[in-house]
């Protein structure tokens, strides 16, 4: 038995002994479990263990963090425990049961339109541009469009309108194929349903309100007729079309003998499901999505239309942090096919601006305080362009007040959008590119909402802030401005020779930033140990001091621990939950028990494909073991290049700081 036996039998008791645990995993940190009666988990007593550094519970999974030496400790927990180890992706899925129905609901949908969302966005702005040459009357004394006076521009909006017709006409396509590449099944068979739903036999989706029932084309079975209806830009039926054919699939798999799988399976599951979406599931989807469409376009049109917008407004970007948010993207995809256009979007644009527009306060309150503005700057614009998580997170929910000055802006601006009916054509870009997306005859009173969203958080900021954030805070103490000048000081001082005693080098080339700006709760809240981060530009992680290597993750490959030769021991970490890429995207160039020196090459990564995984690549180096060394003095806000910029400094036990 492992040197951890001891410690592993006592967390084995205190998550709840073996029958409360469904799975456990890890990865380059943390164990990793679901358990069956979350509750039976002593939580006070395991992060007083002497080998836990601390415990969070994110996604269903309670995760234990260990540190560098998790593998030996995984190994000799599932020993004791006489648990068989899964993978982390049987975790995740094990880690469903402790969702509720909701968040199931929500992941789901999360998960099914996310790879649909840029296409969706891209559509959403052509139909923007061809609205506005094809119906924008602006000559001969606003009798012609641009179309009509110009046979370039009309060539231009028919053939633009290819793309327009294959995002939305075709949009059941994309969610089926969705659906079947996120539960795992065969993908083409799903390409091929959303197929049958929009086919050219079938009587256009847009064309049935307008079509008497009479003239309806039907199937004659002889003994009954089922209405040829397609399910152009249909949400609700593509999606119960998807599951259906997802899990006949799945079941015929399972009965199916080996020999003869390739023809049944797909046969019986695409004919059946095809069958399903026709007689049962798309008329009752339809009228399903028709219902929730109608009750929202009521809310937005209503009597009530401005208390309505107002609410929304208010709560929008709360939802953002629940992850909530995502069901609004069918909410609006069902009121752009079932009225030609959605009053949802705007607000949600408008919502980005307000948070946007509180960080602009921030920025011009704290304007003398130059590390919060490493934070601020970018937060700001990321939002405005349409992105409002960092701004959210990383500003306007740390200090409170500017995150509440911002729902209330953009429950002003929201008002002021529903009671002018600004309709967008579909969901597109947030923040202020919304424009783009909106109806062309509603972009003026979009351009008043937005100035709406600017202005109320912006004042309201200012003037909470200046009661509620303190000297130090903005900046104007004057021990910060003296701390700050010795920094800058420090930073322009001459760079040391590589290697000299005392010093870690940069890991990378890039923007070195602290702990706390890192989006992973474990390393800014200094779990693991004190430390910084680089926001790479290269792509090759290097040794910043002379040692050995002492852990790996060969299944991942994205990390690796090193204890050097003053007895410090590093983790360093290529981006945030990179280990869900199972390696895709890194090569280690090192191995484990290797001497290497300061600049050797460790691992080699790729940027875009953690980039496509859609993580950060945030770079984490954590002092997870200080050995004899008990100050640290950590350089950041510089520049860091490769092998020659100081990072940070230790001092020998004993000396005092330089």
């Amino acid at each position: 038995m492992g040197k951890y036996e001891q410690e592993a039998r006592e967390l084995l008791t205190l998550v709840g002994g073996r029958e409360n645990v469904a799975a456990v995993s890890h990865c380059m940190t943390r164990m990793r479990f679901v358990l069956n009666e979350p509750e039976k988990a002593d939580i006070e007593k395991i992060e007083a263990m002497k080998c836990v550094k601390g415990s969070f519970t994110q996604s269903g999974q309670f995760q234990v963090i260990i540190g560098n030496t998790v593998a030996d400790f995984y190994n000799d927990f599932t020993a004791v425990a006489g648990i068989e180890g899964v993978s982390k992706d049987e975790v995740k899925q094990a880690a469903k049961k402790n969702q509720n129905v909701l968040q199931r609901m929500i992941t789901a949908l999360a998960e099914i339109f996310a790879p649909l969302i840029p296409a969706i966005i891209t559509g959403g702005l052509i139909l923007g541009f061809c609205n506005c040459i094809n119906s924008l009357y602006l000559f001969e004394n606003g009798t012609k469009t641009l179309c009509d006076i110009s046979q370039f521009w009309s060539g231009v909006n028919s053939f633009l309108g290819l793309i327009g017709e294959a995002v939305f006409n075709m949009l059941p396509v994309g969610i089926c194929w969705s659906v079947t590449k996120k539960m795992g099944t065969t993908q083409m068979l799903g390409i091929v349903l959303g197929l049958t739903l929009v086919s050219g036999q079938l009587l256009n989706a847009y064309s049935v309100a307008t079509t008497p029932a009479a003239d309806i084309p039907v199937w004659d079975f002889g003994y009954f007729k089922v209405n040829m209806i397609g399910y152009q830009a249909q949400v609700l039926p593509a999606i119960l079309a998807a599951f259906t054919l997802v899990y006949l699939e799945k079941f015929f798999r399972k009965i199916t003998p080996q020999v003869v799988s390739m023809i049944v399976v797909p046969f019986c599951s695409l004919v059946l499901a095809v069958v399903m979406a026709h007689f049962v599931l798309g008329p009752i989807g339809w009228k399903i999505g028709s219902a929730i469409s109608s009750v929202v376009y009521a809310g937005i049109t209503g009597s009530f239309k401005v208390i309505f917008g107002a609410v929304f407004g208010f709560i929008y970007a709360p939802l953002v942090i629940t992850g909530l948010h995502h069901m609004s993207n069918a909410i609006d995809l069902q009121l752009q096919a079932d009225y030609g256009g959605t009053m949802l979007w705007p607000m949600i644009a408008l919502s980005n601006i307000a948070q946007g527009s509180a960080v602009l306060g921030m920025i011009i309150l704290q304007r003398k305080n130059a590390r919060a503005q490493e934070v601020n700057v970018p937060a700001g614009v990321s939002c405005y362009v349409g992105v409002a998580e960092p701004a959210i997170v990383g500003v306007n929910l740390k200090y409170g007040f500017p995150f509440v000055c911002g729902m209330v802006g953009s429950a002003c601006a929201a008002v002021v959008s529903v009671a002018t009916n600004t309709t967008a054509n579909s969901i597109g870009v947030g923040g202020l590119p919304g424009i783009l997306s909106i109806q062309p005859q509603y972009m003026g009173t979009f351009a008043l909402s937005m100035a709406v969203a600017v202005a109320v958080p912006l004042v309201l900021t200012l003037i909470v802030g200046k009661k509620k954030l303190s000297a130090r805070e903005m900046g104007e103490d004057a021990e910060q401005t003296s701390a700050e000048e010795a920094v800058q000081t420090s930073r322009t001082e001459a760079v040391p020779e590589v290697g000299k005693s005392g010093e870690l080098k940069a890991f990378l080339k890039g923007k070195v930033i602290p702990l706390k700006e890192v989006n992973d709760g474990v390393f800014s809240e200094g779990v693991m140990g004190d430390g910084l981060a680089i926001i790479p530009e290269n792509e090759v992680l290097y040794a910043p001091a002379d040692g050995e290597v002492a852990v790996l993750m060969q299944d991942s490959r994205h990390a690796c621990g090193l204890k050097l030769d003053c007895g410090i021991e590093l983790l360093l970490h290529i981006g945030i939950d990179t280990v869900d890429m199972k390696g895709d995207g890194f090569e280690y160039l090192i191995e484990e028990g290797q001497r290497v020196k300061t600049g050797t090459p460790l691992i080699r990564f790729s940027r875009q494909k953690i980039k496509e995984a859609g993580h950060p690549d945030v770079t984490v180096c954590v002092i997870t073991d200080g050995g004899d060394e008990k100050q640290f003095e950590f350089h950041t806000g510089i520049e860091a290049e490769e092998k020659v910029t100081v990072i940070a400094d230790f001092k020998e036990k004993g000396e005092e700081n330089g």
